[in-house]
């Protein structure tokens, strides 16, 4: 996998007049927002977090939302929680999944009208 290094930006030069390297945020902070796109990077998980947006979801909820197996809709969550993205509270019997940060839904978003753009350029 390739990574992202700090690197001396007059060494790499190559005189392009006016062009302005773009300062990189520090290391830690480039991958964790890796390790976000990763967790955000499945259909399935992008259908819940675009489904969490509107307001928080029980898993049943999300099963029956999505069309897809409680198992697989459980496995998703699991991700999206480790990395940060939902979070879960219980109430009564049921855990209801909301998400941490609405910028995340407004990534996944831009994400689904960019692929949507691309494929009515095909037609």
């Amino acid at each position: 996998m390739k990574t992202v290094s700090n690197f001396d930006a007059a060494e790499h030069s190559h005189d392009h007049v006016g062009t302005q390297m773009a300062d990189l945020p520090p290391r830690d902070v480039l991958d964790t927002a890796g390790d976000l796109l990763r967790a955000l990077a499945a259909p399935v998980r992008i259908a819940i977090v675009l489904q969490l947006r509107e307001s928080s979801r029980c898993v049943h909820e999300l099963v029956d939302a999505l069309a897809v197996p409680q198992p697989l809709v459980s496995q998703h969550l699991r991700i999206l929680k480790a990395a940060g993205v939902v979070a879960g509270e219980r109430s009564g019997r049921e855990v209801m999944y909301r998400l941490v940060d609405h910028h995340l839904a407004e990534i996944v978003v831009a994400a689904v009208t960019h692929a949507g753009e691309d494929t009515e350029g095909d037609e």
